[in-house]
C-alpha cells in the first residue's frame, strides 16, 4: 500500500477505533489472518460454545476451518448434509452461545455497526444473546456515516449477496437496489449497533484487505 494512503488509512482507524470505545465497543486493527487467529484464540476458550452468521468473509480468512479444527463446541451452519431444521435449531443456539461470530456489512468511522438481513438470524445474535460478540470486517466496508452505510449495502453488497443466494429479486437482473417487495428480498432487517450496555461484548477486528461484499 502507498505510504500516503497508509497514512490516511491509519488515521482513519485510529479515529473509528477510539469511537467504538466510545460506545462501549472495543476496536483492534491487525495487518494479516496470522495476527487475525492469534487474537482469535486470545478471546475463545476451549470447549466453548461458538455461533456463527453468514459471512463470505469469515471463509476467505479461514475462520471456519480454524473453527472446524480447534477444540470447540463449534455450531456449524455450513456442514455437509445439514438439513433446514438442523440449521434453523443452530439459529436458536446462537443466542446462548459463548461466542458469536460474524462480519458486517458496513461500519462507521463513528464506531456504528450497520446491517441489512433477510431473516434476522445474523443480526439478532449480535444485539442479544451471546456473551461476546466478534466481528470482523475488512477495510473496504469502512464508510463516514450510517446514511453512507445504508447506501453501501443496499447499492452494492445487498444485489452481489442476492446474486450468490440464487435470489429472484429485481437487483440480481439489474445489478442495482429497485427497493424492491419481491418474496426473495433479502433487505428485511435494516440494523444500526450504535453502543453497547455490557462494555466490550462486542469487539471488531479490522484486517487491513479488502473482505467480503
Amino acid at each position: 500500500m502507498d505510504n500516503n494512503v497508509l497514512w490516511y488509512r491509519e488515521n482513519q482507524i485510529s479515529r473509528l477505533i477510539k469511537n467504538l470505545d466510545k460506545n462501549n465497543m472495543q476496536g483492534y486493527y491487525v495487518k494479516d489472518k496470522e495476527k487475525l487467529i492469534e487474537i482469535l484464540k486470545g478471546f475463545l476458550a476451549e470447549g466453548s460454545t461458538i455461533g456463527i452468521g453468514d459471512s463470505m468473509t469469515l471463509f476467505q480468512l479461514g475462520i471456519i476451518d480454524f473453527l472446524r479444527e480447534g477444540k470447540f463446541n463449534f455450531l456449524d451452519k455450513y456442514r455437509e448434509g445439514i438439513t433446514r431444521e438442523e440449521k434453523e435449531e443452530i439459529y436458536i443456539k446462537n443466542f446462548s452461545c459463548d461466542t458469536f461470530l460474524s462480519s458486517s456489512n458496513a461500519i462507521t468511522e463513528n464506531g456504528e455497526l450497520f446491517n441489512i438481513d433477510g431473516n434476522g438470524s445474523r443480526v439478532a445474535p449480535m444485539i442479544y444473546g451471546p456473551k461476546q460478540v466478534i466481528i470482523v470486517i475488512g477495510i473496504n466496508k469502512i464508510v463516514k456515516n450510517l446514511e453512507e452505510a445504508e447506501k453501501r449495502v443496499r447499492r452494492y453488497a445487498a444485489p452481489i449477496d442476492a446474486k450468490r443466494l440464487g435470489k429472484e429479486t429485481p437487483c440480481t437482473k439489474l445489478g442495482y437496489c429497485v427497493d424492491c417487495s419481491h418474496e426473495q428480498r433479502i433487505c428485511n432487517d435494516f440494523v444500526s449497533i450504535r453502543g453497547q450496555f455490557i462494555k466490550g461484548r462486542i469487539k471488531v477486528i479490522i484486517v487491513e484487505k479488502e473482505l467480503g461484499y
